[in-house]
């Protein structure tokens, strides 16, 4: 395994993250999810090979994912890892039920305060690593979210904060909020960003270096999209669910040149004798922006090939083929 500084934290995190979506209970949305014992064959596996760095949420199975992954993890020397979890969606997201709490989501300082106690008590920790907002919130003042999440860290609940898919200049006003105020910074962003959506580039990446924040992007496979030839697709029960559900966002993977970089994903893979999930992840690694990618995996198989990924040297050449067909593409990932 290969480590990093995530950010301007100093803290050091695999260059793998592994994602916990996957982790809890099957449910009417996500058929895909993994019960109790299979998540944790993952998640061990995940700790033998060197990774440290786990991500969850609270509204990933409705808390189950951050229960689970914290009675795996309790059982290892906690001062190695590094965990983060989220909030803003209800607990309930991925339910057909609405949820009847009247501040089950958002940013306000009663939903943050509430949602971080239940999510530090699923995990059986006293303070998580990093708390993420899992969106923007329009209806709450940002300086009301970010004095709610300094007061967690002054309180020795939450060690950093992070921020998750926004545009540019909501990013840059919570930063600037933050230095007036002399609050907290984020010191992390988890945006969308793979090989067949670029979009990133243009300003949230640059802000992002700029100020020091780490980038931990999510879905850097393009939810599958580029694990396997374009016409191939819909083959998997994950797949045939997120070309239903996702049709709009896996149309935007497929516009702007999105098919003739999965057929050059595929001709490189072959050429190097590895899978193509494992070139579209090396291609992440290898930007300067990115920290640590977020993987999410339903088998130990996948994740082995996730981290093998990182032995995977790209050439300047390797680069710039495989980005060579790219063209905008419309904003995804702020829902």
């Amino acid at each position: 395994m290969e480590y990093t500084t995530l950010g301007s934290t100093g803290m050091k995190v695999s260059k793998i993250c592994l994602g916990g979506m996957s982790f809890g209970t099957e449910n009417e949305v996500h058929e895909w999810i993994l019960e109790e014992e299979e998540s944790r064959e993952i998640i061990e596996r995940a700790i033998d090979l060197g990774i440290n760095f786990f991500d969850t949420a609270n509204a990933y199975s409705m808390g189950e994912s951050e229960r689970i992954l914290g009675d795996v993890l309790g059982e290892y020397d906690r001062d190695e890892q590094v965990v983060a979890t989220k909030v803003f969606f209800p607990t309930n997201l991925f339910s057909e039920e609405d949820d009847p709490r009247a501040n089950a989501s958002g940013l306000s300082r009663k939903t943050i305060e509430q949602e971080l106690e239940n999510s530090l008590d699923r995990l059986g920790m006293d303070t998580v690593d990093l708390y993420q907002i899992h969106r923007w919130d329009d209806d709450t003042p940002i300086e009301e979210t970010l004095g709610a999440l300094d007061d967690a860290v002054r309180r020795n609940q939450v060690r950093y904060i992070g921020a998750s898919s926004m545009w540019a200049h909501q990013f840059q006003a919570a930063l600037r909020a933050s230095d007036r105020l002399g609050q907290e910074r984020f010191v992390t962003m988890q945006n969308h960003y793979n090989l067949v959506y670029r979009e990133e580039e243009r300003e949230m990446l640059p802000l992002c270096e700029r100020e020091g924040i780490g980038s931990i992007p999510w879905s850097p496979l393009a939810r599958g999209f580029l694990t396997r030839p374009h016409e191939e697709f819909a083959t998997t029960e994950r797949s045939r669910e997120e070309a239903d559900s996702n049709q709009e966002r896996h149309e935007i993977f497929r516009s702007g040149g999105g098919e003739e970089i999965n057929e050059r994903v595929e001709e490189l893979a072959a050429e190097k004798g590895v899978t193509m999930a494992q070139i579209a992840l090396a291609w992440v690694l290898h930007q300067d922006a990115v920290d640590a990618p977020i993987v999410g995996t339903t088998s130990v198989e996948h994740l082995e090939d996730a981290v093998e990924a990182l032995e995977i040297d790209l050439s300047d050449s390797d680069l710039e083929y495989l980005e060579e067909p790219y063209e905008p593409v419309p904003i995804a990932g702020h829902e």
